[in-house]
């Protein structure tokens, strides 16, 4: 009798992480393989991983195992000063010898293939050590890959960093043209002067060391990006894996620090989609900036003067800037006196948390204000929504290249880069979106998305026939290894 195979999955930490690999996890699981999922704590100061509630990740999925690693030690690593991500990556590196002793315990006939995250990519070791297939889950975007793949040739041809190009484009095969600012920040050094950069570099230089990439996008989407990652210029003299792209793979905010909220929710449905029920049709403007990024005093103020003053209809999460009361009781101090009673027929504030991805598949939500974060990006695509881009760090700003530009469903909220956005741009972009004739353009791309992305994941959609053949090709290269599924 033919045994059920085994995927293990080691994500990277951080809920942008683990909730799209959760979602993969149910794909493996629909083509009926076992599914494992492996936890490497990081060090306690990662602000990354206390935002996640594994328990709570756990109880709303239990088809899937969750195995968490033993601590492993680290206090030699952690000195004073030290980037608290620079201590992650090097608290990961050391958990190869824990992954190692668990994969070792999975019998070897039912061993599928090790999938690891975007920043675990340092246990491809333990898979080849093992002769296990291992593969790397992308969860950005392809053309962040692209720019990832090429990102060490343009650094080894160089003395000095990025930082000194300031917004000169950056040109990558497959991607529309950046600025070097918006590079991931820790990347604008050389890696010879910055042991963050150099380990970030070393680490992503690894994600296509493995057998392959999933990555979370569907090709129509990003095709130009795609098609560079199978072009033999991408990394001259290297011919990189195989792209399996198994997108979009939309998750909730299961495992944040807002599950109690969310639970309530479930139980009683949110306030904010009652209010959206009572709108018109493609009228709220949705303003959401994850789970880690949050406005000053100053700046919440304005995103206000902007929002009244352009006369729509918006449904805010506000998050609370840091030493402030954040009692529900207590937003109308955050904003200009009188300002949610002047607003209150057509604007609904919420605290901290809204249910995101029902809120933007609301028929009433038209455009969607937001950080740029890639789970977010694809959630608006699968709805349908136009965004209004204003990222903050990491990947999110050429994620809004990407939008505006590549795919051409976004707009820039003009600012960002100085660290504040003056209410007359709010208002300015608001209008835009929710009135012109650019702004219908924008929904009408962003509507013909929607239709693709749904189209990616049919039973003979591109992604789903994309990740079929990533299963073949697994099952082939384990017989090969000597490690077959009989």
């Amino acid at each position: 009798m033919k045994q059920q195979q085994t995927v293990i999955l080691y994500p990277s930490p951080g809920v942008g992480h683990i909730v799209p690999m959760v979602q993969l996890a149910k794909v493996f699981l629909r083509h009926g393989c076992d599914v494992t999922m492996v936890i490497a704590e990081p060090a306690a100061s990662s602000p990354d991983f206390r935002i996640v509630d594994l328990d709570r990740v756990a109880a709303s999925n239990p088809a899937i195992t969750f195995h968490v690693l033993p601590p492993v030690p680290y206090a030699d690593l952690a000195v004073p000063g030290k980037h608290h991500f620079l201590l992650t990556l090097q608290v990961l590196r050391r958990y190869n010898g824990e992954l190692e002793r668990f994969l070792r315990s999975v019998p070897r006939e039912r061993l599928h293939s090790l999938v690891v995250g975007m920043f675990c990519t340092d246990a491809v070791d333990v898979g080849a050590k093992l002769g296990v297939p291992v593969y790397t889950f992308f969860a950005s975007a392809a053309a962040t890959l692209a720019v990832v793949a090429q990102l060490p040739a343009l650094l080894s041809g160089r003395r000095a960093g990025l930082k000194e190009l300031g917004d000169t484009p950056l040109q990558f095969l497959g991607v529309p043209p950046f600025p070097a600012s918006h590079l991931v920040r820790e990347l604008l050094e050389h890696p010879d002067d910055d042991e963050l950069c150099k380990t970030m570099v070393d680490v992503w230089k690894r994600c296509t060391d493995g057998s392959g990439v999933l990555v979370n996008t569907f090709e129509s989407l990003e095709s130009p990006a795609v098609q560079a990652l199978r072009d033999p210029r991408c990394v001259p003299g290297r011919v990189l894996p195989p792209v399996y792209c198994v997108g979009p793979l939309i998750g909730g905010d299961g495992g944040t620090r807002a599950a109690a909220e969310q639970e309530r929710a479930a139980e009683t449905r949110h306030e904010c989609l009652a209010w959206l029920d009572e709108q018109p049709e493609n009228s709220v403007v949705f303003l959401c900036f994850g789970s880690r990024c949050a406005h000053s005093a100053e700046q919440l103020r304005g995103i206000a003067v902007g929002l009244e003053r352009s006369g729509q209809r918006f449904l805010w999460s506000v998050r609370t800037p840091a030493g402030t009361d954040g009692g529900s009781e207590n937003l109308g101090a955050l904003f200009p006196e009188g300002f949610l009673q002047r607003t209150k027929d057509r604007g609904l504030v919420v605290r901290s948390w809204a249910p995101q991805v029902e809120v933007l598949r609301h028929p009433s939500t038209g455009a969607f204000m937001t950080h740029c974060g890639w789970n977010s990006t694809l959630e608006a695509i699968t709805a349908g929504v136009p965004m209004l881009c204003w990222p903050f760090y990491a990947e999110q700003l050429m994620n809004k290249v990407f939008v505006t530009e590549g795919m051409g469903v976004g707009v820039e909220m003009e600012g960002y880069t100085t660290g504040f956005i003056k209410s007359e741009e709010v208002e300015a972009k608001v209008r835009l979106v929710m009135e012109s004739e650019e702004g219908r353009h924008l929904r009408g791309r962003a509507v013909a998305l929607k239709n693709e992305a749904q189209a990616a994941l049919r039973d003979d959609g591109p992604s789903e026939t994309s990740f079929a053949r990533f299963l073949f090709d697994a099952k082939n290269l384990q017989g090969h290894l000597g490690h077959g599924s009989e």
